[in-house]
């Protein structure tokens, strides 16, 4: 796969995609990325890339130019190949892991990082193929949302990690992943479970199932609605559900009358 990131501040990844999963990729050749400066692409003498919107108003938008020219390079130096064009911003619809393993089935990402008040419209409407967010705030450019989806696409490309790890992910069977521990059994007066040193296979698959299920009953009810969930899994929710209800009942016992 190849990624290009269009920016006016390239060092910002230097760090971010030299380590870790990223960096081993990259040295494995599974995947190649190329961070451009959209200044580069300015034909005025002081490269702008900035200025005042038409109309009036505050801040810098974003020029066409730079950014036409510099998404125009990268396709004729990947001889004229089809790119997705990802435009990072606030407005866009919202990145989840369907979004992400739709991308790392792309040969060729171009993402664009906005900064400014904003981008010019053409940019938005002629260029982009999709508009991504990250979530609903506004940070100060589109550097750190292309950072964090590079790091979510680059974990799904083949080759990168094991598919058994893939698999055990949060979001990637639909529902949140359950508590993990490790040594030592027992720190500050907090155990490790008793099932997950019991040898038992079965108890410890159950156990991370229902632990699941109860961890995204409840931060993330919303998933439950989305996921395809087995006998097994209604079965174990309805458990835990009674055993909420319960301790419930024991915190509030309700009024009592002399």
């Amino acid at each position: 796969m190849r990624i290009d990131i269009l920016t006016v501040f390239p060092e910002m990844f230097q760090e971010a995609l030299s380590g870790s999963i990223i960096g081993k990729a990259r040295e494995k050749g599974l995947i190649k990325i190329n961070v451009y400066n959209i200044r580069d692409f300015a034909t005025d003498k002081h490269r702008m890339t900035d200025d005042y919107p038409f109309g009036g108003g505050k801040g810098m938008i974003m020029k066409p130019e730079p950014v036409f020219a510099a998404v125009e390079h990268v396709l004729e130096d990947a001889k004229g190949k089809p790119a997705r064009v990802i435009l990072m911003t606030p407005q866009g619809k919202t990145l989840d892991q369907d979004t992400v393993r739709d991308l790392a089935e792309e040969e060729h990402m171009i993402i664009i990082c906005g900064r400014y008040e904003g981008i010019d419209e053409r940019i938005r409407c002629s260029l982009a193929t999709d508009e991504i967010s990250i979530g609903d705030y506004v940070l100060t450019g589109g550097e750190l949302p292309a950072m964090v989806l590079v790091d979510a696409v680059t974990r799904f490309v083949p080759g990168v990690l094991s598919e058994e790890t893939l698999i055990s992910e949060s979001f990637t069977s639909g529902l949140l992943d359950y508590p993990q521990y490790t040594r030592p059994r027992e720190f500050r007066g907090m155990a490790v479970p008793d099932v997950l040193v019991s040898g038992d296979h079965e108890k410890i698959r159950l156990w991370r199932r229902k632990q699941s299920l109860a961890r995204t009953l409840e931060r993330r009810p919303d998933l439950l609605d989305m996921a395809s969930l087995s006998e097994e899994d209604l079965k174990l929710l309805d458990e835990i559900k009674k055993e909420k209800f319960s301790d419930l009942t024991r915190e509030d016992p309700g009024n009592e009358h002399d």
